[in-house]
């Protein structure tokens, strides 16, 4: 690698490390004692729907940027060294990297330069040169540029196997304060399109089997937390309605992290993101896809934000006691799923247990159902009939004083979260 591309993948690796949409922690491991391989700059870990690490090279196709959006390091008023890879170089890059087992894939964003169009055509030559030159099979994470045309949208989706697009922000007053130049419409007409061409594609399946491949990895969009003063509420129900309106795959929360000093609007709140309130929007997240809860069961106007101290799940069993106790021997799957300390695995080992007798408490401490905070919420065989009841502050200051979280006591102070 010669030094000028060496500098150039310094650059645009380190300026693509902010977009966490590719569901990425960074990795940069040295070669040391004469092993063999070297990760080196732009290397990121995704992690597929069964489970298994995929390497990806995560880059910048370019850092240059017409916009000027006030939390971010590429922006144009930004004073950072400048960089741009040609359609070839991020070509050959990806091939010697993979040749030398570096990675598995790649993950490709971009400042916009000149134009959404010329920036989205020059990073569709790329995947077209990857996919029918090199003959790469290889996973592609596209970045769709805001704006482009549905011609270069559509048929970039014929060559990748995720694209995304950023919201940027959770609310369009917050957008408006800090990327004026962007708009929620322009992100939801392009999310529209792939979304579209997803179902006509699926629909022309059923009388054509040689339909080809569009995007089969869906696609995803990233919101920025903590940089404008939106509540939790207005970031789950922006995430909610794009989930249904647009069938995401993901939506993720970036907390902010602020590289701006001199734009006085962004908070000042050190040099760490809001990580905690992060992780709590991440088990909403979950809960919403996963456990069978309304975005309106885990925040409203009463509770517009989520609880730091505990989790959404038990947050939510503690402001709903009429809820509980759930008999584990009658009550069905979705219930069981609600109950604070039991999972998706462990409630369909219940379910499957129940049917060749009653279940005992030994036996939930076997599935791996986390009994200390399940306790207060469930009745078991073996559970006293007149087990004394407890009001849900008892509950909650039982189970923090149980087990504090380590978040709790290593990010409190750095939440950034002001309301």
């Amino acid at each position: 690698m010669s030094d000028r591309i060496r500098e150039k993948l310094q650059i645009l690796a380190d300026a693509a490390k902010y977009d966490v949409s590719c569901s990425s922690s960074g990795s940069n491991r040295k070669n040391k004692d004469k092993g063999l391989g070297n990760t080196g700059s732009g290397i990121c870990h995704s992690y597929t729907e069964d489970g298994r690490c995929v390497s990806l090279l995560k880059i910048l196709f370019s850092n240059v940027c017409i916009f000027d959006c006030a939390y971010c390091v590429s922006r144009r008023s930004n004073d950072v060294k400048r960089s741009a890879f040609t359609v070839q170089e991020v070509v050959d890059l990806t091939m010697n990297f993979y040749r030398r087992n570096y990675i598995e894939g790649l993950f490709l964003s971009s400042g916009i330069f000149k134009s959404a169009d010329y920036t989205m055509e020059r990073m569709l030559q790329v995947v077209k040169k990857l996919r029918l030159e090199e003959n790469f099979n290889g996973y592609i994470h596209l970045k769709t540029i805001p704006g482009a045309s549905q011609e270069i949208i559509t048929e970039a989706g014929l060559y990748v196997d995720r694209m995304s697009i950023n919201l940027e922000m959770p609310t369009e007053a917050g957008l408006q304060k800090f990327a004026p130049e962007k708009s929620h419409s322009e992100v939801q007409k392009d999310l529209g399109i792939v979304r579209d061409k997803l179902i006509q594609l699926k629909e022309d399946r059923q009388i054509i089997r040689s339909t080809p491949k569009f995007v089969p990895a869906g696609q995803t969009t990233q919101m920025v937390v903590g940089a404008h003063n939106e509540s939790d509420k207005d970031i789950i129900l922006m995430a909610d309605h794009h989930y249904k309106a647009f069938k995401l795959k993901r939506v993720y929360y970036s907390g902010y992290i602020p590289i701006n000093e001199e734009e006085k609007a962004l908070p000042a709140i050190g040099s760490a993101p809001p990580l905690l309130r992060e992780n709590r929007l991440y088990q909403s997240d979950w809960l919403m896809r996963f456990y069978g809860f309304d975005a309106n069961e885990l925040v409203d106007d009463e509770h517009p934000n989520l609880d730091l101290d505990v989790d959404p799940k038990l947050s939510w069993a503690l402001r709903n006691p009429e809820a509980f106790p759930v008999d584990i021997n009658q009550a069905d799957y979705k219930m069981i799923l609600r109950v604070p300390g039991i999972g998706v695995k462990s409630a369909k080992k219940i379910v499957k247990a129940r049917r060749f007798g009653k279940i005992y408490i030994d036996q939930l401490k076997r599935m791996g159902v986390s009994y200390n905070r399940a306790q207060h919420f469930i009745r078991c065989a073996d559970t006293p009939k007149f087990q004394k009841e407890q009001h849900s502050a008892q509950i909650r200051r039982q189970i923090l004083q149980s087990g504090q979280s380590k978040y709790t006591q290593q990010l409190s102070p750095q939440l950034g979260f002001g309301f």
